[in-house]
């Protein structure tokens, strides 16, 4: 596929889009060459970004890496530790033999959640994104947890909404409190050397993993509405130690990050006063 042909259209849905999205989902797409995201070459910011690494030896991981433009980049620019991980067996296979025998380079075919390796850097380019919006703490945690103490989140998240999802959108602002506290903001700003179509409505980021802070996601059952997460998100941000609190949007997970671990029976206490509420550690 070309780059004219679907720099203009961010839209990738050629089934409903109320359907899982799944690695049936995914491939499809693949399989219907329905990639409306796909640039046909490295993003210019991340390109940019590349660029000024010095050290050639960094752990980098492409989750989401669909055709994975931005790990030719770094092929070419001298890296040598690079894992690209997506979804869909179509595209992966194709990536496979496309750098079959090459030792710079693994290529996973897998859920990024299960991952379990870590990196120095983690590039984002267009995989946030693609993940229902109730994912971001799952998200948010699972990159604390995969980055090494002086490891890098970098890349792209738009600033817009969408009327057509996936892609979903967000804003600076939900950001800001999203990876508050978890990660130490070293950029979060629009970005300057966009492609065209989607000048204004991207932000670079650049965060750096915070060591001294403990991130924890949790399952929370028996919460149903936005009024008692907000006294919830005040009771857990009350408790000592605790620095940041954000809940799913659908209510089932809670991340907590705080400066030391928190009693698992502190945080239930805290709920007792509904016997429907649970909370429980996603290990």
């Amino acid at each position: 596929m070309t780059n004219t042909e679907n720099t203009t259209n961010e839209s990738c849905c050629t089934v409903k889009c109320d359907i899982p999205l799944n690695q049936e989902y995914w491939d499809a797409q693949y399989k219907a060459n329905a990639t409306g995201w796909d640039l046909g070459q490295a993003s210019p910011p991340l390109m940019s970004y590349i660029n000024i690494i010095g050290d050639k030896n960094l752990r980098i991981l492409i989750p989401g890496a669909g055709n994975a433009y931005e790990a030719d980049y770094l092929l070419n620019k001298g890296f040598n530790h690079i894992t690209i991980i997506d979804i869909a067996p179509t595209v992966v296979d194709v990536l496979k033999k496309k750098y079959a025998g090459n030792p710079n380079i693994q290529i996973i075919l897998g859920d990024f959640f299960e991952l379990a390796e870590t990196y120095d850097l983690i590039i984002e380019q267009t995989f946030f994104c693609a993940l229902p919006p109730y994912l971001r703490q799952s998200y948010v945690w699972k990159m604390h947890q995969l980055l090494s103490p002086q490891g890098k989140l970098a890349g792209l998240l738009f600033n817009r909404t969408f009327e057509k999802s996936p892609p979903f959108g967000g804003s600076l602002e939900e950001y800001q409190l999203l990876f508050k506290d978890a990660f130490l903001f070293e950029q979060l700003q629009p970005c300057a050397n966009s492609i065209e179509p989607r000048q204004g409505s991207e932000l670079f980021v650049e965060f750096a993993k915070n060591n001294q802070v403990t991130v924890q996601l949790y399952t929370f059952q028996g919460m149903h509405c936005s009024s008692c997460k907000e006294k919830i998100t005040g009771l857990y941000q009350s408790i000592p130690g605790v620095k940041n609190v954000s809940f799913s949007s659908d209510y089932q997970h809670v991340i907590i990050v705080s400066e030391f671990p928190i009693e698992l029976s502190l945080l239930q206490s805290t709920v007792s006063y509904d016997a429907a509420y649970h909370i429980a550690p996603v290990m």
